[in-house]
């Protein structure tokens, strides 16, 4: 399967069919697909392309348009909150966000995207509470590992403390004491230790790993790291950026042009990482020998990063 298809399934089945095992998810992902038209289709991927692009007026208009010509699909409503949310309209970012975490209310995504959006607003997630499920033991997981990760500790520490005692509780517990308790130079942060990992969230033991690699210049563990991130975060930009930096690296420079641009099209709110993308485009189309393009992603790099 080549990667612009598998990005496609990805895309609509991470979301609507997330409950389901692998095998199930990308055959069921294939059956949604074929249930749509090509008008939904088409203007979908336009509108990412759109988003990718900084074009959010435009994103905005086409994702309305896949919401006419399907009200009930979440992963638009999604979208349209991070796009919302990008145009600083945070009124109705929030309220497609808050939609589409009713809809599925333990997609860490798309509580994700809600405190992004409450954050902007200098809201508490917990103004809303009514209006999803905060009640979901899930869910309260995901928004103590999104404090966590905004290094928040002692919201993180809260929501902790109304969850029953389990392995999870238990090394977020840990980690966020160690956060605290430690130096925050780099040495110290290189050596803090990561046993508690496979206990805490895949998605932050990808994170350590692919950091040590690209820190040791690993590039072709690298790509291999980062398409086993993607396999279970599909929607992780910065997964996107060390695969593109590992291509790029390789050598392989036109296909990490691909996925470097994908990486764009779910980056949302990340000055860093986007200025880091940015570069590693340049870099690319610089040896590509396309300087205009090179040059608009330098033009696009965000002072102060």
């Amino acid at each position: 399967m080549n990667f612009r298809l598998k990005w496609v399934i990805y895309i609509l089945g991470i979301f609507i069919f997330s409950q389901l095992s692998y095998a199930q998810e990308e055959e069921s992902a294939e059956v949604f697909l074929e249930d749509y038209t090509d008008e939904f289709q088409e203007t979908f991927f336009e509108a990412l392309k759109q988003k990718g692009i900084e074009n959010y007026d435009k994103a905005i208009n086409l994702f309305l348009k896949c919401k006419k010509l399907d009200s009930t699909n979440n992963v638009v409503d999604f979208e349209l909150a991070k796009s919302y949310l990008a145009n600083k309209q945070y009124i109705l970012a929030e309220q497609y966000g808050i939609d589409a975490l009713k809809s599925e209310p333990e997609n860490f995504w798309y509580l994700n995207a809600v405190a992004d959006i409450m954050q902007k607003q200098g809201r508490p997630i917990e103004m809303i509470k009514e209006q999803i499920s905060f009640d979901n033991n899930k869910l309260k997981e995901n928004l103590a590992l999104i404090y966590y990760q905004q290094k928040n500790y002692q919201e993180s520490s809260n929501i902790l403390k109304e969850l029953k005692d389990s392995s999870f509780k238990e090394a977020l517990a840990l980690k966020i004491k160690d956060s605290l308790d430690r130096p925050k130079s780099d040495d110290e942060i290189k050596s803090v230790p990561t046993v508690q990992n496979t206990n805490l969230n895949p998605l932050l033991k990808y994170k350590e790993e692919i950091g040590e690699l690209i820190l040791n210049k690993n590039y072709s563990s690298l790509i291999i790291k980062a398409d086993e991130a993607l396999e279970e975060f599909p929607s992780q930009p910065y997964f996107y950026f060390a695969k593109g930096m590992g291509l790029n690296r390789s050598g392989k420079q036109k296909e990490a042009t691909e996925v470097l641009e994908t990486a764009l099209d779910f980056l949302i709110d990340d000055i860093e990482l986007g200025n880091n993308i940015y570069r590693e485009l340049a870099n690319v189309y610089t040896f590509l020998g396309n300087s205009s393009k090179a040059n608009m992603y330098l033009s696009k790099i965000k002072s102060g990063s």
